[in-house]
C-alpha cells in the first residue's frame, strides 16, 4: 500500500533531523550567575516623614551629600508614605543601618550644620534592598520593600520568559539535541556511560562533531565534552586521541584551503588561517550537565553558547560552581537547560 500523502516528506524530514517540524514540549531556561539567580537582599535602612513637603528639595540634596550611597545607586531617597490617611505623604531614605543598629534620633543621624532637619519626623527603620535586581523577578521583589532602579537586560528577560528563541530556533535545538540522545544511546550499546554531545556551527547550522563519552580505567578523562573539543581541534589539522574504534565519534574536516599543518599550535585568536580558536562561536549540545573539568575545557576552547539536557550531581554549570559565569575567568559563555530533559534523564540514571 502506497503511503498517504505527505507521509513520505514527513519521513525525509524526521530522518534528515529537519528544523521544520513541530518541537515535542521542553522548556529551554537560561542558567544564570548567582547574582541573577538568587534572592534579593535585604538590609535595613533610617527612613524619615516629611512633614513639610516644601523642604523636600532642600533635604534630599543635604541628606544626599551627607550620605552619598554610592554602592547603592537603585536606591530612591523618595517614597510615597504607605499610609495613604496618614499625616505625612512622603517618606526619605537617610542611610543604611549597621547590623547591630537600633533606633536613633534626627540629631544622632543629621548632625548640624551639615543637615537641617526642620521638616522631617522622628526616624524609623525599613527593610530595603541591598544590591541593584538583575532581573525582572529581582526588580519586582525589591520595589515591593522600597522604590528601586531597574536597568533590564531584555535578552535575559526574553529567556527567562520563554520568548528568547523561535519556534524555527526551538526546532533546531531539538533536532540537535536529539542527535546527541542517539550518540549517547549508541555508546550505552558500547557498554560506555550513556552521555552524548554534538558541536554545531550556529552561523551555517553544521554539525562539526559528535561524541560520547569514552571515558575508561585507561583514559578516564574521556568524557563526551573532552571528546568533542578534541574532534573539533581535529577537524582543524590538530587533535591527539584517535576515535576511530567509537564510529559514533564523528568530525568534519576543515576545508583543505584552510587546513593547518598537523602538530602545530596556532595561538588564540589567530586568524591568519582563517579558522576560529578550537570551539570559539560554537554550540555545544549535550545530554547530561559537564563537570567541573568540561566546563573549564569550554571555557579554554572559547565555546559560544552551551544546551544541556539533564541536570547533573557534579554539574558545574546550573547545579554547582556556576562556572561560565565567573568575573575572574577570561572566557564566559551563556548556558541554556532543558532541551528535551525527559528524554536526557533517561539516558543516566545519575541525572
Amino acid at each position: 500500500m502506497e503511503p498517504a500523502p505527505g507521509v513520505v516528506e514527513q519521513r525525509e524530514r524526521a530522518k534528515a533531523g529537519s528544523p521544520e517540524r513541530e518541537p515535542a514540549p521542553w522548556q529551554v531556561l537560561p542558567v544564570l550567575s548567582e547574582q541573577q539567580s538568587g534572592d534579593v537582599e535585604l538590609v535595613l535602612a533610617y527612613v524619615a516623614p516629611v512633614l513639610d513637603k516644601r523642604q523636600t528639595s532642600r533635604l534630599l540634596k543635604e541628606v544626599s551629600a551627607l550620605y552619598p550611597l554610592p554602592a547603592q545607586p537603585h536606591l530612591k531617597r523618595v517614597r510615597p508614605s504607605r499610609d495613604a490617611n496618614g499625616p505625612h505623604t512622603l517618606e526619605m531614605l537617610l542611610c543604611l543601618a549597621g547590623p547591630a543598629t537600633g533606633m536613633c534620633s534626627l540629631a544622632e543621624l543629621l548632625p548640624w550644620p551639615a543637615v537641617d532637619p526642620h521638616g522631617l519626623g522622628q526616624p524609623f527603620l525599613v527593610p530595603v534592598p541591598a544590591r541593584p535586581p538583575l532581573t525582572r523577578g529581582q526588580f519586582e521583589k525589591a520595589r515591593a520593600h522600597w522604590p528601586t532602579s531597574f536597568h533590564e537586560d531584555k535578552q535575559v528577560t526574553s529567556a527567562l520568559t520563554g520568548r528568547l528563541f523561535s519556534a524555527h530556533e526551538r526546532a533546531t535545538m531539538q533536532s540537535h539535541m536529539e542527535q546527541a540522545v542517539q550518540v549517547a544511546r549508541r555508546a550505552a550499546a558500547w557498554g560506555l556511560r550513556a552521555v552524548g554531545a554534538v558541536v554545531v556551527d550556529p552561523a551555517s547550522g553544521c554539525v562539526l562533531a559528535t561524541g560520547h563519552d569514552c571515558s575508561s580505567a585507561a583514559n578516564p578523562l574521556l568524557h563526551a565534552v573532552m571528546v568533542c573539543v578534541d574532534l573539533v581541534a581535529r577537524g582543524q589539522g590538530r587533535g591527539t586521541y584517535d576515535f576511530r574504534p567509537f564510529p559514533a565519534c564523528f568530525f568534519k574536516p576543515a576545508a583543505a584551503s584552510q587546513a593547518v599543518q598537523v602538530g602545530t599550535v596556532r595561538k588564540l585568536d589567530a586568524d591568519e588561517d582563517g579558522l576560529p580558536y578550537v570551539c570559539t562561536g560554537y554550540d555545544l549540545y549535550i545530554t547530561r550537565e559537564p563537570c567541573a573539568m568540561c566546563a573549564m575545557a569550554l571555557v579554554h576552547s572559547r565555546i559560544l553558547r552551551v544546551f544541556y539536557g539533564a541536570p547533573s550531581p557534579d554539574g558545574a554549570l546550573g547545579t554547582r560552581f556556576r562556572i561560565h559565569t565567573q568575573p575572574d575567568l577570561n572566557h564566559r559563555f551563556q548556558v541554556f537547560r532543558g532541551v528535551l530533559e525527559d528524554q536526557c534523564c533517561q539516558l543516566d540514571p545519575d541525572t
